[in-house]
């Protein structure tokens, strides 16, 4: 040991492993060779990927990787501060530029990831003596960025409108703001906008989506549930992500050019985070083109997303094509291991998901479709759960 403090903080390391150890809830990390896609490579054994986001399987496409390597032979790789210092490229502004034209927005920032996205954006609208309204399974990024906002957070029941309604009335502020995900990560359920739209409104609110499983799947163009609704000039701001169907990195948020100026000046993942490389702005902006215009993209993702509940129900797995996410819900942290560890037994890549992930009580396999399965990928798939026996409770 090179100091008392550093022994201190190992033996409180070992303390918190071994309690994670024996409630079966430690993680760990497993690289991927040679690149994401539907089939991978893990400790030199092949497996079907049904764990990743990327939805439309672009992660490895070669349009992209020829855009950002055009980008680095231009721009080179690191930025060298954040865009409010010498960070900012043109690059940056294309891709804006292209997502704001995606999403029909007014204006669109961009962040390294989209938990920096929800992280710096609550806490630059809303402070102390203002609310943030929260749905009870919104993402860790959205939790934690009412958490940092210093406002009271009020968590209302999952996608209940009315209660959500009924706290807006019964709760004073200064100002009001509501925060959900459209498509929740981990049970594949949409969230109810346009009630929700409708409490906000009746109660001075504004509404921030997160559109992140969204993005890519859902809407005539790939823009989210907010463009399947009709209603994208509604809502306040919608947050997109760059890192799942676009293939790529980084967060954006869709808004008014006054939230985006705002956000610019006091969003502080944003105002003190080097900036993303130009190479990745690039191969974005390719990504945006692809999954705008090429609707064949989306139509292979639904077909495998139609196939896979089709296949789940028959099994008596409750499951309904609404989204390119399927939990497998087993109960305990053991039983979600021990499926998973069955299922790479026979060739399929598909993590447990545990606590503080998921409630207490509801581990799963996590089941994510892209364009890139082929059929016989999500028959296998379905043919490995019915000898799980899932269909009899796990």
């Amino acid at each position: 040991m090179s100091g008392a403090g550093e022994g201190i903080a190992t033996a409180w390391a070992r303390e918190d492993l071994e309690s994670l150890s024996a409630r079966g809830l430690r993680r760990f990390l497993e690289p991927l060779e040679p690149a994401q896609g539907a089939v991978v490579r893990v400790g030199g054994e092949t497996f079907i990927n049904f764990s990743s986001n990327d939805y439309l399987g672009l992660a490895s496409s070669t349009t992209l990787r020829a855009a950002a390597q055009a980008a680095l032979e231009l721009h080179g790789l690191g930025t060298g501060a954040s865009r409010v210092v010498v960070g900012d490229t043109p690059a940056h502004h294309r891709l804006e530029e292209r997502l704001a034209a995606f999403e029909r927005a007014e204006a669109v920032l961009l962040f390294n990831t989209g938990f920096a996205a929800n992280t710096g954006i609550i806490p630059a609208l809303v402070g102390s003596g203002d609310a943030v309204f929260s749905d009870a399974l919104n993402h860790a990024s959205l939790v934690d960025g009412c958490r940092l906002s210093r406002a009271r957070v009020v968590v209302y029941p999952h996608a209940d409108a009315e209660a959500l309604a009924k706290a807006l009335a019964e709760t004073p502020a200064r100002r009001k703001l509501v925060v959900t995900d459209t498509v929740f990560s981990m049970d594949g359920d949409l969230a109810p906008l346009r009630e929700l739209l409708v409490a906000c409104r009746e109660h001075g609110a504004a509404l921030m989506v997160d559109e992140a499983h969204a993005t890519g799947v859902l809407g005539a163009r790939g823009a989210g549930l907010c463009e399947e609704l009709g209603i994208e000039a509604e809502v306040d701001l919608r947050v997109g992500t760059l890192s799942k169907a676009f293939g790529c990195l980084g967060g954006y948020v869709a808004t008014s050019r006054a939230v985006v100026e705002l956000l610019l000046n006091r969003a502080r993942p944003f105002v003190f985070s080097t900036s993303l490389p130009a190479a990745l702005c690039a191969a974005a902006e390719a990504a945006v083109d692809m999954v705008e215009r090429d609707a064949a993209l989306r139509e292979r993702l639904w077909r495998n997303i139609r196939r896979f509940a089709k296949g789940l129900r028959a099994l008596g797995v409750p499951a309904e094509p609404r989204c390119a996410i399927f939990p497998v819900i087993l109960g305990e942290p053991d039983q979600a291991m021990d499926a998973a560890r069955r299922c790479r037994e026979r060739g399929l890549l598909v993590k447990a998901i545990r606590p503080p992930t998921v409630p207490e009580g509801t581990s799963r396999l996590r089941f994510c479709l892209s364009a890139a399965h082929t059929e016989g990928h999500i028959d296998l798939a379905l043919e490995v759960l019915r000898q799980l026996g899932v269909h009899r409770g796990g």
